[in-house]
């Protein structure tokens, strides 16, 4: 608009205008117009004239035209809008001259207007002159200096943004390479550096996307991070554990590295059980089905074969052990790193402390809920299979590795491993039933089908040198496994290493097996019966030659009480004083055991193998021990001890002891009506009785009644009986305090009684060895009341020494086959001995008439029968000699002193004392006095009634 008033030609233009409508108005004005008229005429144009601007008024007056024109009234028309206009126009020059005053003053500020714009002009051009000047004399100059002086620092610092840039964008290539080499820390400190970099410069665009770049960087290395950090579950490596923990530290994650170590841990358990018996699966199903490996591991351990299952149980423990050892040396080193770790600043050290104190619950809890794991495992694999089949070398094998793995849980987080026990505890338990039955059934057609033949041992037998009693030398407590124990049987005693101290950097705990199991050879056979040539000869030499004599005869030969063998050497006097009544001297001291017997140890030594390695079923085990020894002790007293017209002597050749242990194992034990029922539930636990194999004949008289099998019968017993005596104190360490009483009680009334089987079952021997109805028939014949004294002995003495000879060189026969023990020869000495004496009472009780001098006839008998038996045996005192001197002298008693001997000697029979009363009639005692005696006499036989 400022311009437009500039212009000189615009205001004249607007000037001449104004003039020409002031004349057109003037011209209008002059022409008288009615007011009110004027403003009808204007009120009579069309509304349509007064809508817009754009409005065509030749076109709408055209349009109204009618269809046939009219001169006339297109005229009138006409005139009419002309007066319309000039209404309007007349209307409009009176507003025009109204305002005219107003628009001659705003024409006047137009010009004055002007005239400023004019000077301003002029100032303006002045002004950028003189700016030109100061451009070219002081801004190109000094300023232009000093902006290129700016500009090149900028590019200074660009460059050297430029160059980090590079560098960052270089980076990743770096990370690879740190990555690769497993430098964790590494790679995440220049990451940490890059991120913080690239913050700084996060206003180029090209940084930004390397921002989130470098974020992605960082989530993949915490991804490798976490498998690193699970590849120390198996194989723990101390720098590799070291650079993963630095790393989480690094990131600030050690609490969450401790939460993902444990969940590896858990995977690794069940990853690693699972591989181990898919593998072992697969290998024995023989063809590439996948079914198992989508199989539960519960159901995969139903598939594992009896021939694999020790194996796989091996490695399956092996692997276990790799994990649990990882674990250990995971808490070893946070307690070393701890230990090592520098002062932290205070503003760091109550966030180390927190981590610290997480991390250490973390493992310590840790390690109960991993063996937790691995018990389940186990637990599920030992379930698995039915082991009630299985041999008793490849159970017990069984038993030593869960007892391994059940002292490692031990070590690792002082658990009993109540879930492996139970486990293993149901295993057992029905193994043991099963292998107890057949066992049983076993030693049954042993002992049915047993000769009582000498098993031909070496003189220094012991049941140490059996494979199955092996474990006992050996140092370990009973409740730990075998295979362990051979490790430390040799070193001096020192403090046990745990496990984990041995096996620490090399070897695993369950490898040992497969080196224990090596075959070992037993030596305890003599060669031929006996143990070398030389011996056999030396035996039968003349004992006369102290030189002859082999070492082990120099020797006493048994404790005449114990059976056991003294260690001190006698005199050549000794030995030859020995030869009348010790039947052994022709073989050496060697055990009397029978095949069965050393079947019966070595089953005991299996027993007490598997009760040693699982203690939970001890009491079982033990229980079925005692069995075993009942079984033994019962068959050897029916076969050979039970007659009872012997036992009825009343000589007390069964001790009531004897008779209640008999009777207890009769009701417990034996099945007496086997074949006459079906099996019943109650029955299934007990055995038929075992029969006598017909090939051992008892009723010849030149074997002496089958002395031979019975003095190995019998001693094979004792010889047993001696072994649990042995094994008592082991045995009871076994057993649970609350069942020892039966322990005890097994061994006071079972184990001891087994030398008490040698009076019933020799005194069938001796009862039958010398003829003592012949004897009495002579004595008989004797006349008794003769008046003088006789300096000579009657002939039934004679006889029955010749007897007692005989009985002896029968005895010497029989001891060329088989050794008899001193107690042995003891017993059967004193048996016949006081059949003999009691049988002297009895031909003197039948004597009808005595005088003195036929009593002092009998007193010399008597000492002519002692004299020539003491020649005959070293049995000192002679047994009952008591008995017949006492019975002789009785009859010098008088009155009196004969009434109180009847109630003082209950060991004569009714008929021994009434005889006695009656022959002293006449003598000494009246027939008042023998009334009298023969009333006491019937008092102390009433009870009996």
């Amino acid at each position: 608009m400022t311009t437009s008033f500039n212009s000189p030609s615009l205001s004249l233009s607007l000037f001449v205008h104004f003039v020409l409508f002031q004349e057109e108005l003037r011209e209008m004005r002059e022409q008288p117009i009615d007011p009110q008229a004027e403003q009808e005429i204007i009120d009579s144009i069309e509304e349509v004239y007064f809508s817009n601007d754009s409005f065509d008024m030749v076109q709408h007056e055209l349009e109204k035209l009618p269809p046939e024109l009219n001169l006339q009234e297109l005229e009138e028309y006409r005139d009419k809008l002309k007066r319309q206009q000039a209404a309007v126009s007349k209307k409009v020059a009176d507003l025009i001259l109204e305002k005219q005053p107003a628009y001659v003053k705003e024409l006047e500020r137009v010009t004055a207007l002007q005239t400023n714009l004019q000077l301003a002009a002029v100032i303006c051009t002045n002004a950028r002159r003189q700016l030109s000047v100061a451009k070219e004399g002081f801004t190109e100059a000094s300023l232009g200096l000093l902006a290129n002086q700016r500009r090149r620092q900028l590019l200074t610092g660009l460059l050297k943004s430029l160059r980090t840039i590079k560098t960052l964008q270089r980076t990743d290539v770096r990370l690879s390479e740190m990555l690769e080499e497993e430098d964790y820390p590494g790679a995440i400190q220049l990451c940490l550096e890059c991120q913080k970099a690239a913050s700084t410069f996060k206003h180029y665009s090209c940084i930004s996307e390397l921002n989130s770049k470098l974020q992605d960087t960082l989530e993949q290395i915490e991804e490798q991070l976490d498998v690193a950090l699970s590849k120390t579950c198996k194989h723990f490596d101390v720098s590799h554990y070291t650079k993963v923990q630095l790393a989480y530290t690094l990131l600030g994650k050690t609490q969450t590295a401790m939460d993902q170590l444990h969940m590896h841990f858990t995977q690794a358990i069940h990853n690693t059980v699972f591989q181990v018996v898919l593998g072992y699966v697969e290998l024995c199903a023989g063809n590439a089905d996948t079914k198992f490996q989508k199989m539960q591991y519960k159901d995969l351990c139903t598939h594992i074969t009896l021939d694999s299952y020790i194996p796989c149980l091996t490695d399956l423990c092996k692997a276990l052990w790799e994990v649990m050892l990882s674990y250990h040396r995971t808490m070893q080193w946070h307690e070393e790193h701890d230990k090592q770790e520098t002062t932290p600043t205070p503003a760091e050290s109550d966030e180390l402390m927190v981590d610290h104190s997480y991390v250490k619950k973390k493992l310590e809890h840790g390690l109960t809920r991993i063996w937790q794991d691995v018990q389940l495992k186990v637990k599920a694999y030992i379930l698995g299979t039915d082991m009630s089949n299985f041999k008793y070398d490849d159970f017990i094998v069984v038993l030593d590795v869960i007892s391994r793995l059940m002292q490692v849980g031990e070590e690792f987080c002082g658990s009993k491993s109540e879930v492996l026990q139970e486990s293993i505890k149901r295993q057992s338990v029905n193994y043991f039933k099963n292998y107890h039955r057949a066992r049983l059934e076993e030693l049954r057609m042993f002992l049915e089908n047993e000769t009582w033949e000498l098993c031909p041992v070496k003189s220094n037998f012991n049941i140490a040198q059996l494979h199955e009693f092996k474990f006992m030398g050996q140092c370990r407590s009973p409740s730990v496994s075998p295979s362990r124990q051979a490790a430390c049987s040799t070193s001096p005693p020192q403090e046990e290493l745990s496990l984990f101290q041995q096996y620490l950097q090399e070897g695993n705990p369950f490898e040992m097996h497969i080196e224990h199991k090596e075959e070992e050879t037993e030596d305890v056979l003599a060669s031929n019966g006996y143990e070398s040539d030389e011996l056999e000869k030396s035996v039968y030499q003349d004992y006369d030659s102290d030189s002859d004599v082999p070492d082990e005869l120099k020797q006493d030969y048994v404790d005449e009480q114990t059976g056991d063998v003294p260690q001190k050497s006698v005199s050549r006097e000794t030995i030859r004083s020995k030869k009348k009544s010790d039947y052994n001297l022709n073989k050496t001291n060697a055990p009397i055991l029978t095949n069965t017997t050393l079947n019966v140890i070595r089953l005991v030594g299996k027993y007490m193998q598997m009760m040693n390695i699982l203690k939970p079923i001890a009491f079982d085990v033990i229980h079925c021990v005692s069995q075993l020894f009942d079984y033994y002790l019962y068959a050897v007293y029916t076969f050979f001890g039970r007659n009872d017209m012997y036992e009825s002597s009343g000589l007390g050749l069964i001790s009531s002891r004897l008779r209640t242990t008999l009777n207890r194992i009769q009701e417990s034990l034996i099945d007496m009506n086997a074949g006459v029922h079906g099996p019943t539930e109650d029955r299934k636990e007990k055995v038929p009785s075992p029969h006598l194999s017909q090939m051992v004949v008892l009723t010849s008289s030149g074997t002496l009644y089958g002395l031979a099998q019975r003095v190995v019968a019998t001693e094979s017993l004792v010889f047993l009986a001696e072994q649990f005596e042995s094994l008592q104190s082991h045995l009871d360490t076994m057993m649970p305090a609350a069942k020892k009483p039966f322990l005890q009680q097994f061994y006071s009334q079972t184990v001891s009684t087994a030398s008490e089987l040698r009076k019933p079952i020799y005194w069938i021997v001796a009862a039958k060895a010398i003829d003592y109805e012949q004897m009495l028939l002579m004595m008989a014949g004797v006349k008794w009341d003769i008046r003088e004294i006789m300096s000579q002995h009657n002939v039934y003495v004679d006889v029955l020494l010749k007897e007692f000879e005989q009985f002896n060189k029968r005895l010497g026969d029989v001891s060329r086959h088989v050794r008899i023990p001193l107690p042995v020869s003891n017993v059967l000495w004193e048996h016949c001995i006081r059949l003999a004496n009691r049988t002297l009472v009895e031909g003197y009780a039948n004597v009808k008439k005595c005088s003195n001098e036929g009593r002092a006839l009998m007193q010399l008998d008597f000492q002519q029968f002692l004299m020539k038996l003491e020649k005959l045996t070293d049995l000192r005192p002679i047994p009952d000699k008591e008995f017949v001197e006492t019975y002789i002298k009785a009859y010098y008693l008088t009155e009196n002193d004969m009434e109180q001997f009847i109630k003082n000697h209950r060991e004569y029979s009714m008929k021994q004392l009434a005889n006695l009363v009656n022959v002293c009639l006449g003598s000494h005692i009246n027939k008042k006095a023998r009334q009298k005696l023969l009333a006491a006499i019937d008092d102390i036989d009433r009870p009996k009634r």
